[in-house]
């Protein structure tokens, strides 16, 4: 007779996430298993019983029925309790960080609260999506670590400052800005999941994208859309 395998889960939204499932869960012992959406862990929890479910990306609430019944582990761009809350990554850029840690957390109800696993620094240079794919990549190491070590969590320590997720008028580019805080607003908005960063001029919408700032001058491809009257 031979052993079950240790499950586990990744729920994670984003190519470069599936990519990277494929990529690092076959170099990594156990059973291993992928979900997009809350209806597909939903479908996997009634036939699987994990170790832990890693969520590297993702945007949904777990119920507390998931929280209670495994463990469940976050990855969360900030060095909390530094930064709880909805779009980290936007937030760092606007206030002018250069560098942030990766956190992995144990998930509850409450919103980034959890006690500690790992905190490993992450550079915040280059567009949101080269982040996101950075921030991907050192979740994978830091799940390696998991499956071998085991870690115990630790409570969160230092002042609690919360963040607020943006919202889709935010992507307006503010007035007064200087180039080098014009190129950080258009690349903190270069991925998937947020509108580009944009304007409004002589009734069009120009949305721009893969921003590069050498020499005191700033390029950026744009798209115009006619805008609606």
């Amino acid at each position: 007779m031979t052993s079950r395998k240790i499950e586990y889960i990744v729920a994670s939204k984003g190519d470069w996430n599936r990519k990277n499932f494929e990529k690092y869960s076959k170099k990594l012992p156990g059973r291993w298993l992928f979900c997009s959406n809350p209806s597909e862990l939903d479908s996997l929890l009634k036939d699987t019983n994990p170790r832990y479910i890693f969520f590297p990306h993702w945007s949904w609430i777990v119920s507390e029925a998931i929280l209670d019944n495994n463990e469940c582990v976050c990855f969360h761009m900030t060095d909390l309790p530094f930064g709880r809350g909805g779009s980290p990554l936007q937030n760092l850029i606007v206030k002018g960080f250069q560098d942030t840690v990766l956190t992995a957390l144990k998930m509850e109800t409450g919103i980034d609260t959890g006690p500690v696993y790992y905190k490993n620094p992450l550079s915040l240079k280059g567009s949101a999506k080269e982040i996101y794919k950075r921030a991907s990549d050192l979740s994978w190491r830091m799940i390696a670590n998991f499956v071998s070590d085991n870690p115990d969590s630790t409570p969160q320590e230092g002042e609690v400052v919360n963040f607020k997720r943006r919202t889709p008028n935010q992507s307006l580019i503010p007035d007064g800005l200087s180039l080098n805080e014009i190129h950080d607003y258009i690349r903190m908005l270069d991925a998937p999941g947020y509108p580009k960063a944009f304007i409004k001029d002589n009734g069009y919408h120009l949305e721009f994208r893969d921003a590069e700032l050498a020499d005191n001058e700033l390029s950026a491809k744009v798209t115009f859309k006619k805008i609606d009257k």
